[in-house]
């Protein structure tokens, strides 16, 4: 997969991280930030959705993108499609930019609405990466447990920089019978379960 990523995709993705890491840089309000995942962490789900079982593959926060292109490569290798939901218009735009110049459209499907309610309708998931607002983690975490097929995997960020504000999702996901959980200290922290 990170051999013969496509020029077209790996082009996107550098203009995606020099535009984050200036957003940093600038004091850009964080609310108006890409909010990206980082490089090492892009190919970590990339790797884990390569391997999820067969089942729909989720993403929930889709920003302008970027980690779904590092999830088209997974779709790519595994001949499988995304579905990414974002519910902020202006964000949704920059995501339909992303995709059509990295010319993945066919990869991945962009939904422009709260995926808290489409996630409890949407059976046999095999693979979903969770980065939207963590004020909704446990509600997506609860929505999405119940239709992980055996073996499944969700992989939700920021939980080592945010512990404060998710660890009572991460609790019920570590004390959680029907997944093995761990958080993985990769970017900014990576809480990763599989369905029993």
């Amino acid at each position: 997969m990170f051999h013969d990523i496509p020029e077209s995709v790996q082009d996107r993705m550098d203009v995606l991280e020099r535009a984050d890491t200036a957003d940093r840089a600038d004091g850009t309000p964080r609310t108006e930030r890409l909010r990206q995942v980082p490089p090492e962490t892009g190919r970590f789900i990339s790797i884990l959705a390569a391997n999820a079982p067969a089942g729909a593959m989720l993403e929930v926060g889709t920003s302008a993108g970027y980690s779904a292109l590092w999830l088209s490569l997974a779709c790519r290798a595994t001949g499988r499609t995304l579905t990414t939901f974002e519910i902020l218009p202006e964000k949704a735009d920059l995501a339909r930019d992303t995709f059509r110049t990295a010319g993945v459209e066919h990869l991945v499907e962009l939904v422009e609405e709260d995926a808290l309610e489409r996630l409890a309708d949407i059976g046999d998931v095999g693979f979903c990466f969770l980065d939207a607002e963590k004020e909704v983690y446990a509600g997506c975490y609860e929505a999405v447990v119940p239709n992980l097929v055996r073996g499944g995997l969700l992989v939700a960020d920021n939980a080592i920089n945010h512990r404060e504000t998710l660890q009572p999702m991460i609790d019920r996901a570590l004390d959680d019978p029907r997944v093995d959980s761990l958080v993985v200290p990769i970017g900014k922290g990576e809480l990763l379960c599989r369905k029993l």
